[in-house]
Parts: C-alpha cells; sequence; structure tokens
C-alpha cells in the first residue's frame, strides 16, 4: 500500500477506464477529493478521457459536487448508477445525448458487485421485470445513444428472470474513516456502510486498483481488527483528506455514526401543511412489529411523525442504505439514520428486501396512471433515475405511495379542519400514460402485493378495474377537486369514507395507544402459533 496525494490519485486514472464511486447521495461516504481531482487534472490537461463512472447510489449534492464532477463532454463516455437526480451535470448531457447513462436498480447494483467479486455471470433477479429496467420496454436506457448492452431476459425453470451482465471496472475510488500503514480501512465515522469490500474486491478480480481516500492514519496493528471493511490486501493506495466531512451538509455528527442516541426532542417535527398530512395518512397503517421501509422524497417524513407519535419503539424503520431501527434521516442529509438499532451492509440490506422482508415500504409517486402503474424515473428533459425504488416496491408485502394530487404551485390548507385550496398545482400528477414504467400494478398485484396511494386530499387503492377512490379530505368537491385534477377518472369505492379529521389540524395524531393496540401479523405461521398458545 502507498500513500499518495489527490493529483497523484487523478494521474492514475487513463483514457477509457471505467471507474467505480463508493458512497451514497448527499456525501455520504463519497470520495469527494478524488473526484474533485480528476475534474481538475481534466480541465488543466485534457485528460483523461472517455471515462465511464459506475456508482451504486447516485452520488452529489444536487449541483457540482459529486459525480458531478465527471460532467463535461469529452471526459465522459458512460454514467452507470441508479439515480442522476443527485448529479445535474450528468442530467445535462444524458438529455443532449452527449453520454450514454443507464440507471438500473440500486440493489440489482449493490448485489451486482458481489457476484462480480465473485466471477459469477452476472446478477440473476426477478427485480425489474415489467418496469423501464425490462429489455421489452427500455432496458433502463435514459439516453438515445444509449446501447442495450447490460440486461437481458432470461427463462429458467419456466419463469422470466433478468439477467444484469457485469460491468467494466479499472480503478475504484472508495472511502473509509481511517487506514493504518498496511492500508487496513476501518469506516467509524461514515453514515452508511454501502458495499466497500465487495467494490474492492470485484475491482481486484477485474485486475484494476483500488484507491481509498481517509481521513486519518494509523499506526500498523492498532486498528480493532473486527472494525475493519477493507482488508488492506484488496488497498493499492491511500489518500489522506483531513478535512474529510461525513457528509456535504455535515462535518460530522456522532448520531449519524452510531456513536450516540439522540433524544427524541432533538428530530424536528415536519411543519404542519401538504406533506405532514399526507405523512400522517401514511402512519396510520403502522402495526407493531412492522418492518418499514423509509424511500426518498416525501416518505422521508414518516420518521419524524413516527418519532413525534413516540412510535419509533413499536416499528421497525428501515432504508436501503443499510440501515435498520431507530429514525432514517430527512433532508440534505437522508440516506443516514440516527438512533440506529444496526448498520448492515448495502447488498446484505436489498437481499432481505427482495426475499420479502419488508411489511410496509413507505415510498413517493410522481405519475400514476389508471392501472395503478407509477414513474417516479423521467419526466421529458428531467431524469431521476429510480434508486432503491424498483427492489423495495416490487417485493414489499403492501406499498404505501405518497404525494400531492398535483404539482406545480399548488396552494392547499386547512381551516377549522376544512379543505381549502388556494391556488391549484399546474400539472396533474395521475396522467393517462407514464413515460416510463417503474412499478407495474398488475404484476405486484399478480405477486398478492397490495398498494395504496395517498394524497393530501384523497387516498386510493388498486381495485378489481384499476384505480379506486377509497378516501377524501373534508370539504373537498370530489369533481372539481379531485377526478377535474386528473386525467382518467377512477373507481369509486363503494364504501367511500372521509379521511381521519385528526389529520388535518397541527396538533399530534396521538395514535401511540391506537397503533400498540393492533394485532401484530407475525410472518411465521408457526410463531404465530406459539405466539397465540403462550396468550393463553
Amino acid at each position: 500500500m502507498h500513500i499518495i496525494s489527490t493529483t497523484e490519485a487523478a494521474s492514475l486514472v487513463r483514457d477509457e477506464d471505467a471507474v467505480l464511486i463508493s458512497g451514497s447521495g448527499g456525501g455520504h461516504s463519497v470520495p469527494e477529493a478524488l473526484l474533485a481531482a480528476v475534474e481538475a487534472r481534466f480541465m488543466s490537461a485534457g485528460e483523461p478521457r472517455n471515462l465511464t463512472s459506475i456508482s451504486v447510489v447516485g452520488v452529489g449534492d444536487r449541483a457540482a459536487l459529486g459525480a458531478s464532477h465527471l460532467a463535461h463532454e469529452g471526459l465522459l463516455r458512460r454514467a452507470i448508477t441508479s439515480a442522476l437526480v443527485d448529479s445535474p451535470g450528468l442530467v445535462t448531457l444524458a438529455v443532449a445525448d452527449k453520454i450514454e447513462a443507464y440507471t438500473f436498480p440500486q440493489g440489482v447494483l449493490s448485489q451486482l458487485m458481489r457476484d462480480m467479486a465473485g466471477g459469477r455471470p452476472g446478477l440473476i433477479t426477478k427485480t425489474g421485470l415489467h418496469t423501464f429496467v425490462d429489455p421489452r420496454q427500455q432496458g433502463a436506457r435514459q439516453s438515445p445513444r444509449t446501447p442495450a448492452e447490460f440486461v437481458e431476459l432470461i427463462e429458467l425453470d419456466g419463469e422470466e428472470w433478468l439477467r444484469f451482465k457485469p460491468v467494466p471496472i479499472n480503478v475504484a475510488f472508495l472511502r473509509g474513516t481511517t487506514a493504518d500503514e498496511d492500508g487496513n480501512i476501518t469506516m467509524e465515522q461514515e453514515a452508511v456502510l454501502g458495499e466497500m469490500l465487495a467494490m474492492a474486491q470485484a475491482t481486484r478480480r477485474a485486475g484494476g486498483i483500488v484507491i481509498v481516500q481517509v481521513k486519518r492514519m494509523a499506526t500498523r496493528n492498532t486498528l480493532p481488527p473486527k472494525q475493519v471493511k477493507i482488508p488492506g490486501i484488496l488497498v493499492d493506495f491511500v489518500v489522506v483528506v483531513p478535512d474529510q466531512r461525513q457528509t456535504y451538509a455535515t462535518d460530522y455528527d456522532p448520531s449519524y455514526a452510531g456513536e450516540l442516541r439522540v433524544p427524541l426532542s432533538e428530530i424536528k417535527p415536519l411543519p404542519f401543511g401538504p406533506r405532514k398530512v399526507i405523512v400522517r395518512r401514511a402512519a396510520l397503517e403502522l402495526y407493531p412489529g412492522a418492518v418499514c421501509n423509509l424511500g426518498a422524497g416525501i416518505s422521508t417524513g414518516l420518521s419524524t411523525v413516527a418519532a413525534e407519535e413516540d412510535l419509533l419503539d413499536k416499528v421497525i424503520l428501515t432504508n436501503e442504505q443499510g440501515l435498520i431501527g431507530g429514525a432514517p434521516i430527512t433532508g440534505r442529509d437522508s440516506g443516514g439514520a440516527q438512533n440506529f438499532a444496526a448498520m448492515i451492509e448495502q447488498p446484505s440490506q436489498f437481499d432481505f428486501y427482495d426475499g420479502g422482508g419488508l411489511d410496509l415500504a413507505f415510498l413517493s409517486f410522481a405519475e400514476v396512471d389508471a392501472q395503478g402503474n407509477v414513474n417516479i424515473s423521467r419526466f421529458g428533459d428531467k431524469i431521476i433515475g429510480v434508486g432503491g425504488f424498483i427492489n423495495i416496491s416490487q417485493n414489499a408485502k403492501c406499498v404505501i405511495f405518497s404525494g400531492t394530487l398535483t404539482a406545480g404551485g399548488l396552494d392547499i390548507g386547512w381551516e377549522a379542519g376544512q379543505t381549502v385550496i388556494r391556488e391549484e398545482g399546474r400539472h396533474k400528477k395521475f396522467v393517462r400514460k407514464l413515460e416510463q414504467v417503474c412499478y407495474n400494478a398488475t404484476f405486484a398485484r399478480e405477486r398478492g402485493q397490495t398498494a395504496l396511494y395517498v394524497t393530501e386530499r384523497a387516498v386510493f387503492r388498486i381495485g378489481a378495474q384499476g384505480l379506486e377512490l377509497i378516501e377524501v379530505a373534508p370539504g373537498v368537491d370530489v369533481e372539481r377537486d379531485i377526478f377535474a385534477q386528473m386525467e382518467f377518472r377512477p373507481q369509486v369505492s363503494p364504501d367511500l369514507r372521509t379521511m381521519d379529521a385528526r389529520l388535518f389540524r397541527p396538533a399530534p395524531l396521538g395514535i401511540h395507544d391506537e397503533v400498540a393496540a393492533r394485532e401484530r401479523r407475525f410472518r411465521s405461521a408457526r410463531i404465530a402459533q406459539w405466539h397465540a398458545e403462550t396468550q393463553r
């Protein structure tokens, strides 16, 4: 192992190289200094050229950091990731058809790292079937020049599967907290673990070089062996960046690293408004012991509602980055968590998700069609990507999709518990046709899944003939405020009811005892039988 500078690290990247980048979202375990050094070299010397960037999660600050450092014509040829929204520079190049761009499911890319590390022929999974990732649709491609290269439909034992092929790797840019003189890497201050070990192993298997950015150095044989996440045998070079931040927004928060737990009073509640109304209605689906995922966007607010309602000890909230229990973080640091019970590596979290481990998934929606299919990935020139959405939505037992009924200037409030729409949104979100299918409602229903669609003024479910209206907010005119704001007319439940009045008042719902009293749903019939016998 050799200690080198960021400039020396950037010089190791050659033309046409595929660069594997660790980390998640807004700076969690992202080797920011290494990416900045590659950009600086290109701007001064015009090299390296025609790189491929690979990141399991979209990385960046939604401005100029992260993968956006590589967003220069000539520097980048191809981007492979699960989300582009954090790196708008990549979106600009993809929309202009100046790079090849793929957005694969986050869990697929995460698990693929392990398959590549073991020299296997890719990842075989049902995740992505009947969505835009399926090669019968768009094959996860986000620019016209992108070839249909990395995913194929196969049949095994009479069933359809997708095979995601190995991606190229020449250089890995990874991150930890501490390195010792032998290159062993620990991650004690990191907010997520990601798939550092698998990435390093996959790079070594491909004959590439592994460069790890760390905050500090330690003497040989002084790191606790069980804390080493990347063994030195896999590390070629270490770059020390003493001012390395935990995330882009936070220098260091010990609760993000599990060093301490914070009082619930420090978890700031959401201000009363449409988002809080939506998240509260979603929270009414909680029950004791439910293992839940909180996706990106509006649904991250459920953790603050659970804290406000003192429910964090009644349910298990998780996120795809590997955090289990506690309160997933909202805002710029989303992806981490506080007061969590465990932090595991991301591929293992997706194993659990894909295996049906989630009881409830709380996800956002951007567009919904009459069949209940959902798009969160692309809208014309706006490319978001899918993140972990497909893994989660396809495999959870029940999915609660959340979002406002319309978007773009929506001004809605509640006076004395009655809905007042001061300005309707300019854009309809319940549409006739989706640009990309990220959730296939028919496929989900065939697999026994249930789904709700929660907005600030109406709640829908999948009925026998597609989307069905089951609840409306008090004061809402169904024809004017709901149907007229949709591009199709949903079915109406014969049991149409008014949404819970508590949702529309600023005070807490007071649902702790209500949730705690609900019947626990056991995932094993044998355990349910044992529990029933012990309660006699």
